[in-house]
């Protein structure tokens, strides 16, 4: 859990689910892979057995962890903020059982002074879950997915059937083009490169692609850097200017 998040679009992060395993391509140069590795080494308990080496890189072995001890940390959040729900898993991975998943969501609605971004690759079991009588929809949570490229663009459609406030897609990593996809009902959308040592580079016009989209639908543009190797010599200017564009609530 991070008080204080690096990452551009949130300001915490909670990690309620620890652990998790490879869904698509977007997955194959992982952070969280990288970083769950380096917990392990640190002794810290929770990541204990999450990934192996294989080729020199931190992989998933797919055992996935639920911490009831985390649950507890947004009740110490008094100020409001954004929090990245599961930066380090995801929530609706198939080995996350439902009534874990129902004990999180209990959770965000006891703390309605805080926005929750929940962000899957699994789209089609959030939608599958979240549209049970027993999930009422949220307003301080935000529901989206991970669409790296062409062949994953169909997420979309499990995303909009889901009941929510607020959804929106995470265009990162962007490692292919994205000509046409439709962004009806979706009120935000990050775009940003890969970083990291293996970082694939992405392409100019793939960005200006999906911000084209976004005006076309009317949806939050925001680009979160071009990545890379160093992603802070890269920095994440577009068009000479940042985009830092943020949802309006919508209701759905």
């Amino acid at each position: 859990m991070a008080e204080n998040s690096p990452i551009e679009w949130t300001d915490a992060t909670w990690n309620p689910v620890a652990g998790c395993s490879v869904a698509s391509s977007g997955c194959t140069n992982c952070y969280a892979m990288r970083m769950a590795a380096r917990l392990e080494v640190m002794g810290v308990p929770k990541y204990h057995g999450l990934t192996r080496k294989s080729g020199g890189r931190a992989k998933w072995t797919g055992e996935v962890r639920c911490d009831e001890t985390a649950l507890a940390m947004p009740y110490r959040w008094r100020k409001p903020r954004k929090v990245f729900v599961n930066s380090m898993s995801d929530l609706f991975h198939a080995e996350v059982p439902i009534e874990f998943i129902r004990k999180v969501w209990s959770v965000m609605a006891a703390t309605p002074r805080h926005d929750y971004q929940l962000l899957t690759k699994r789209p089609d079991r959030m939608r599958e879950v979240l549209s049970r009588d027993e999930f009422k929809v949220l307003p301080n949570v935000w529901i989206g997915t991970s669409v790296e490229g062409p062949k994953v663009v169909d997420r979309i459609v499990h995303l909009r059937e889901t009941p929510a406030a607020i959804r929106f897609i995470s265009f990162e990593p962007l490692i292919g083009q994205i000509d046409d996809a439709n962004l009806d009902g979706i009120a935000w959308a990050i775009v940003g490169g890969e970083s990291g040592p293996a970082a694939r580079q992405m392409n100019e016009q793939w960005v200006w692609a999906i911000e084209r989209l976004c005006r076309r639908y009317d949806t939050a543009f925001f680009f979160k850097q071009w990545g890379g190797k160093n992603k802070k010599a890269t920095g994440r200017l577009l068009g000479g200017r940042t985009y830092d564009e943020m949802p309006a609530y919508i209701s759905g």
